[in-house]
């Protein structure tokens, strides 16, 4: 039975700089947007934040939804990646949450995208994405008759 891995991400961006988490995989350090897996009983929205919280320690809303991308990863695992948006006035501190997370980081878009020490292809698209200045309203990942209370 197919069942892709649902994750969202988020492309945060302040004072022109951007967001990545660093995480230790397989011995590497790689970079990655904050991001994670959907999880039962919450919706896109309620995972982007979440995510942002757990990777980051940042409580930002997702301002505008980018981009979903159907990925098949090199493993073969497949994934449908929900990209969002959040523009912050200024930089903040990051505290991670996520024992994952070694580390965040704020960078210069062409440090990212020239890295090559990306968690997946997905994270320079994300960027490319972000610069491309396409935005839709968050309205359009309703969350139709969602039974949970709290944010759609």
């Amino acid at each position: 039975m197919f069942k892709p891995h649902v994750t969202v991400a988020c492309v945060v961006q302040a004072e022109g700089q951007f967001l990545v988490v660093e995480e230790t995989i397989n011995g590497k350090a790689l970079w990655n947007q904050p991001a994670g897996h959907l999880e039962a009983n919450e919706t896109l929205y309620q995972a982007a934040r979440r995510e942002l919280w757990e990777e980051t320690g940042i409580e930002a809303d997702p301002q505008s939804f980018l981009r979903m991308h159907q990925w098949i990863a090199p493993d073969g695992t497949p994934f449908l990646r929900f990209l969002f948006a959040i523009d912050l006035p200024n930089k903040v501190a990051t505290t991670p949450h996520d024992e994952d997370i070694d580390r965040c980081l704020w960078l210069p878009a062409q440090d990212i995208l020239t890295a090559s020490h990306l968690r997946s292809p997905l994270v320079a698209e994300s960027l490319r994405c972000y610069h491309q200045a396409q935005r839709w309203p968050l309205s359009i990942l309703d969350a139709f008759n969602w039974p949970f209370a709290g944010d759609a």
